[in-house]
């Protein structure tokens, strides 16, 4: 099964702008409760306010199969993006941008760099890569975010684990903002552990993956796996950065 790889929501390029204030506007308060108790079980706003960066790997694998890959440097400060890997061709490929700008960029591939209107237009690639993939990895600390829109969905009681339900909508955000999630949170944990969701101009029933092999780095939680059935999308080799070295956005 081919993962689903065109997730909505345009996160917003500082999480100090993230606030249960904006969220609580069109959310139900139970459900922005929920929400706060994830963002405080993976480490806390503070934390994950204060932290500069992230490196981290995005790809999908079928049994033991991997089917594809790439790696991503992100300054939560600046906005500033890297994203590279192969292409279907065997082409290695850089793109480095600025989120949420998509009017220039740089771009490589295999070290050759792309001549400047061709790398505005990889600029947009870039960023719609970043939407995907960033919310598989960080979507529990973006629950609270403006434009998401929470709701009570009631309570589930799978294998012996309680879970709470949380339906999540969206305004005018993002690529797809027709696209609909169910968060299930461990009521025990606070943890997020499963997801559903039905993605803008598709029908029920909802895909259905897994949150797992949750790891610790600088004292924030991050998944490593979402499971359906063999196919694994993972978002692995998690690194915290402190600061970037100044060549991690100027070149290949």
């Amino acid at each position: 099964m081919k993962p689903v790889l065109a997730l909505c929501l345009a996160l917003m390029l500082s999480t100090a702008a993230s606030s249960a204030r904006a969220a609580q506007a069109d959310s139900d308060p139970k459900a922005v409760k929920v929400a706060e108790q994830v963002l405080e079980s993976l480490g806390g706003k503070l934390r994950w306010d204060k932290l500069r960066g992230l490196r981290w790997s995005f790809g999908s694998s079928v049994g033991d199969t991997v089917r594809s890959t790439r790696v991503h440097a992100w300054d939560k400060y600046t906005g500033a993006h890297r994203v590279e890997g192969m292409t279907r061709t065997g082409q290695k490929f850089v793109f480095i941008h600025t989120l949420g700008d998509t009017t220039q960029g740089k771009a490589w591939y295999d070290g050759v760099a792309v001549e400047p209107d061709s790398a505005r237009k990889l600029a947009q690639r870039a960023n719609a890569m970043w939407v995907n993939d960033a919310y598989w990895f960080l979507m529990p600390y973006k629950m609270l975010d403006p434009g998401v829109h929470l709701h009570e969905a009631g309570e589930a009681i799978e294998d012996g684990t309680k879970y709470q339900k949380v339906a999540m909508t969206f305004g005018a955000v993002g690529l797809t903002p027709g696209d609909r999630y169910w968060v299930f949170v461990n009521a025990k944990t606070h943890r997020v552990e499963r997801w559903e969701f039905i993605l803008q101009g598709q029908q029920p029933p909802a895909n259905r993956w897994t949150w797992e092999g949750w790891e610790q780095h600088d004292a924030l939680w991050f998944p490593t796996a979402h499971r359906m059935d063999r196919t694994n999308v993972f978002t692995n080799a998690v690194e915290t950065v402190r600061e970037f070295p100044a060549s991690t956005f100027a070149a290949p």
